[in-house]
């Protein structure tokens, strides 16, 4: 088995020192993943955008890693706000409605201000 990171051009990989994910055989393992568009750095100040750019984040990493969002078995949401997460639910149904993955949403504080969602997924390539 080889283990491989998966960078996806964040400043944020090379300043803290983290790969956007990691394959380890057959599992993906995909960093917490916030709403900023990479090549840009920027970031919307709505949290639907936020979700919608998060699961196109990890999108590119899952397809990086030969993986499709039917790969996903674990999700966790993280918000600081409560009431951010109903709006997003249109968003995560698109993406996992029919995948149905073992799911946590948590209340926190994130790392900049300016987020206001981080998604983070397990996936397991199929052979």
């Amino acid at each position: 088995m080889t283990r491989r990171a998966i960078l996806s051009g964040s400043t944020f990989e090379r300043q803290i020192g983290y790969a956007r994910a990691v394959v380890d055989g057959d599992h993906v393992y995909v960093s917490g993943t916030t709403g900023f568009d990479y090549p840009t750095m920027t970031i919307s100040d709505d949290v639907v955008e936020q979700a919608e750019q998060c699961l196109r984040n990890i999108g590119a990493a899952l397809s990086e890693a030969g993986c499709t969002f039917a790969d996903v078995v674990r999700v966790r949401y993280l918000l600081p706000d409560r009431d951010d997460f109903e709006p997003c639910w249109p968003v995560l149904r698109r993406h996992f409605g029919e995948v149905l993955p073992a799911a946590t949403v948590l209340m926190c504080g994130l790392a900049d201000p300016r987020m206001k969602i981080e998604i983070e997924v397990d996936a397991r390539r199929r052979p």
